[in-house]
């Protein structure tokens, strides 16, 4: 029987894992699914921020910087394309 080393090689792990978060951990929102704070939001700008705040989740991992990016981005975005904004929206 061959000898144990004594200490295993440092574990490394493969950038193509999926990572399953643990309870309480970060997740995407989707179909309709949106952090509070953007609850009283038009639905547009809404929609843009919870597309920006998934990629900035994604990238960081940071569900508060998600939230607080994806929302002042959307807003910035409708500043510059207000083209983009809803007819029905534009006040």
């Amino acid at each position: 029987m061959a000898a144990l080393p004594a200490v295993s090689p440092p574990f490394k792990p493969n950038p193509n894992w999926s990572v399953i978060p643990k309870k309480g951990g970060t997740m995407p929102w989707y179909n309709g699914d949106y952090p509070p704070s953007y609850k009283n939001q038009p639905k547009y700008l809404r929609d843009k921020a919870v597309e920006i705040a998934n990629e900035v989740l994604k990238s960081t991992g940071n569900e508060g910087e998600a939230i607080a990016t994806g929302l002042s981005h959307a807003r910035k975005h409708f500043e510059e394309h207000p083209d983009e904004v809803p007819k029905d929206e534009k006040e």
